[in-house]
């Protein structure tokens, strides 16, 4: 029941993903005007607004127009509800749960505003930064660490952009200790596909590629918040 009710509200908050991804870094309004075709400009209608089935039903194409309506929209839907229900299914429902849930969902618009515009928005990361003070540190007073760990990217920003510094303190406000392996996957996996770049593009070419780390930490804010915990208790207790 609640793995159901968690996809089906999953399916919705991603549509509204969606919006904030398009809109924010375009300084839009992200409640008017309503969904609409951005090739027409006609209103989408009520019945073809419905997360993932109005795409299918209408074959990826706007009703008025024609104009294909592009797969990312389902797929940002569907990842996000499959997001969800992955957390609660590890997590339960308790109400650390709700704040894990959050965390996802913001690192959903974070991922595809860093890959569009290679930006990560103040106007994301700040609010959430204040939504984890506020519900996260009476359950977790551990996650200040975020702001431990944002002070070296701010004392050396030349390793990173300042949005992606701000997202890392994010992490640790949510994370708490968890955020340690969180790190280690976001520059593991961020290494590896520059790695590949270099390889494919050559050394110098792949070094002038420019590659947003924002995914790579939203990767590692995912298993963070799955497994984060455990990690950290599995290595101290190994060593």
């Amino acid at each position: 029941m609640a793995l159901g009710i968690t996809a089906l509200g999953g399916l919705i908050l991603g549509s509204f993903m969606n919006v904030v991804a398009h809109r924010l870094p375009r300084h839009e309004s992200l409640v008017t005007p309503g969904s609409h075709c951005t090739a027409c400009g006609h209103a989408v209608r009520p019945w073809d607004n419905i997360p993932l089935l109005s795409w299918l039903l209408l074959r990826g194409r706007c009703r008025d127009c024609g104009t294909r309506i592009p797969w990312r929209y389902p797929a940002v839907e569907l990842a996000t509800a499959l997001l969800g229900v992955a957390v609660v299914a590890v997590r339960g429902t308790g109400a650390e749960t709700w704040i894990a849930l959050v965390f996802v969902a913001l690192l959903v618009p974070v991922t595809l505003i860093d890959l569009d515009h290679r930006i990560i928005p103040n106007r994301l990361t700040a609010p959430a930064a204040i939504l984890a003070l506020v519900l996260g540190t009476a359950l977790d007073p551990g996650g200040r660490a975020g702001a431990v760990l944002l002070l070296p990217s701010l004392l050396h920003p030349s390793g990173m952009g300042m949005g992606d510094a701000k997202l890392v303190g994010v992490l640790g406000l949510y994370l708490g200790r968890g955020v340690a392996p969180a790190f280690v996957v976001a520059f593991a996996v961020g290494t590896a596909i520059g790695l590949a770049i270099m390889l494919r593009k050559g050394l110098a070419a792949g070094r002038k590629t420019a590659v947003p780390f924002g995914p790579f930490l939203a990767l590692g804010g995912l298993v963070g918040v799955l497994a984060g915990d455990e990690l950290v208790q599995a290595y101290l207790d190994t060593f």
